[in-house]
């Protein structure tokens, strides 16, 4: 059976908060966190909308030579897993006595790199690339970062699996404590919000054009949804077995019971629907969880006319006349793509233990293919004691993630 793997600590940095009772008090309240950006749409951006998320200030706990190496999403990472650790109650004493794993979701670093360069060709010369842009530039930069300013000892790992990596990042920690390869593993999921990151994406007309309306950009499974919103920020969970965990008396927020994954094999950027259900059939197969016992699905629903339906389908595919409540918390949040995996387990968690669903926000009708499913337009006040999570990329990488009340 292997061992129990709990979440024992969280930490978030994202435009619904920068703490996780900021985040809370969001997601009851339905606030969005997405905002016209002047600055995009002089830049040439075809769609100016995107989250707002504040830039940490890291002057008082890193020093500026160890700054020098860390890109905006190492910066966010660092800020969300200092919460995640003291959360969990995990010193830099225990830190140096024991090993601790890292496995962080990111799959770029284009403002980083795009600097770096540009300084290159304009003077000819690579050493006016900076000391610090291998480190900054280079795709691992999250967990290298982190694991030398946390003195993180266990293993060491990128996932990159474009907007699955976060939701990755937790499946491969849980499949490591499970087995009994760590005790204590770090996980997340890392974006960075500038505009660079993201131009090739509004170039290919995947965003909204609602700019008039912000805040009612975002409407994923919504008949009138016309692209997604990009966001970004970071989100970290401490995951151990679950014997580590009591034995040093550590809080418990939740346990994973179970991980599902798959490829579609298909189309690069357009998702089926077999891909998707059937990392929803291996979540479940793999947890001994029946649909029945699933009390809140977050999905992964970005906002897209293709991606929403088929997802839709999907799931109902694998639960049937099931009437479990759906709601992509996207609607929010707009996509936080490489973290999302991990938000989402988080936003979820925050819900679960204050007994609510958050609305689906700016869901006002559905379409032919959505209306297959229970989207919720509406916060609802409810307990519930199981959730699952998914998470969907480019590519046709596919994650799934069930996680229980404890």
């Amino acid at each position: 059976m292997g061992k129990r793997v709990v979440i024992t600590g969280m930490g978030i940095w994202s435009c619904l908060g920068t703490t996780l009772d900021e985040v809370r008090d969001s997601l009851y309240s339905g606030k969005s966190g997405i905002i016209f950006s002047q600055e995009r749409k002089d830049a040439g951006f075809r769609s100016a909308l995107c989250a707002d998320i504040p830039l940490p200030n890291l002057k008082p706990f890193i020093s500026r030579n160890q700054r020098q190496f860390m890109p905006e999403e190492a910066q966010y990472a660092y800020m969300a897993t200092r919460q995640a650790l003291e959360n969990a109650r995990l010193d830099s004493d225990y830190m140096d006595q024991h090993e601790v794993g890292l496995i962080y979701g990111n799959d770029s670093v284009a403002e980083a790199t795009m600097r770096a360069l540009d300084k290159f060709r304009q003077l000819g010369d690579t050493a006016a690339c900076g000391s610090g842009a291998i480190f900054q530039s280079m795709n691992s930069t999250v967990t290298m970062n982190l694991a030398c300013l946390f003195k993180l000892r266990g293993i060491n790992l990128t996932a990159s699996a474009a907007c699955a990596s976060g939701s990755h990042s937790v499946g491969l920690g849980y499949l490591l404590i499970r087995d009994g390869l760590q005790d204590c593993v770090v996980c997340g999921g890392a974006q960075e919000a500038n505009m660079y990151g993201v131009a090739a994406f509004d170039g290919i007309q995947s965003f909204s054009i609602r700019e008039a309306e912000p805040t009612h950009a975002s409407r994923p499974f919504d008949r009138d949804r016309d692209g997604l919103v990009p966001g970004g920020g970071a989100a970290t969970i401490v995951i151990e077995s679950y014997e580590h965990a009591i034995q040093r008396g550590a809080p418990i927020w939740g346990e994973i019971v179970g991980w599902g994954f798959s490829g579609n094999g298909d189309h690069i950027s357009t998702p089926n629907v077999d891909g998707p259900a059937r990392s929803l059939e291996l979540c479940l197969k793999n947890s001994g969880i029946t649909p029945s016992e699933i009390g809140y699905i977050n999905a992964h629903a970005t906002s897209t006319r293709i991606g929403d339906s088929r997802e839709a389908q999907a799931i109902a595919r694998v639960f049937g006349d099931s009437r479990v409540p759906v709601t992509s918390t996207k609607s929010q949040t707009g996509h936080e793509m490489w973290m999302a995996g991990a938000s989402e387990i988080i936003y979820s968690m925050l819900m679960m233990k204050n007994d609510f669903i958050g609305a689906n926000i700016n869901f006002e009708n559905p379409d032919e293919e959505t209306a297959c499913i229970n989207v919720l337009p509406e916060r609802m006040d409810t307990h519930f004691d199981m959730f699952l999570s998914n998470s969907f990329g480019f590519g046709g990488t596919n994650s799934t993630l069930i996680v229980k009340n404890i």
